[in-house]
């Protein structure tokens, strides 16, 4: 097995340990993982927006 498998395998291993032992936090997780990729998403936008306006 090469090192990225091994990785996967412990990160699965652990997420589901993390689920099955304390299910509210794993949403608590969850929920903060969905509003880092909002917030991503809506600064790329913004960016773009900028962009798209000559930068000003």
């Amino acid at each position: 097995m090469n090192a990225k498998k091994i990785a996967v395998y412990v990160l699965v291993v652990f997420v589901l340990y993390l689920i099955i032992t304390d299910p509210a936090r794993a949403a608590d997780y969850v929920q903060i993982g969905f509003e880092g990729i909002s917030d991503a998403a809506k600064a790329i936008g913004d960016f773009m927006t900028w962009v798209a306006h000559g930068g000003e």
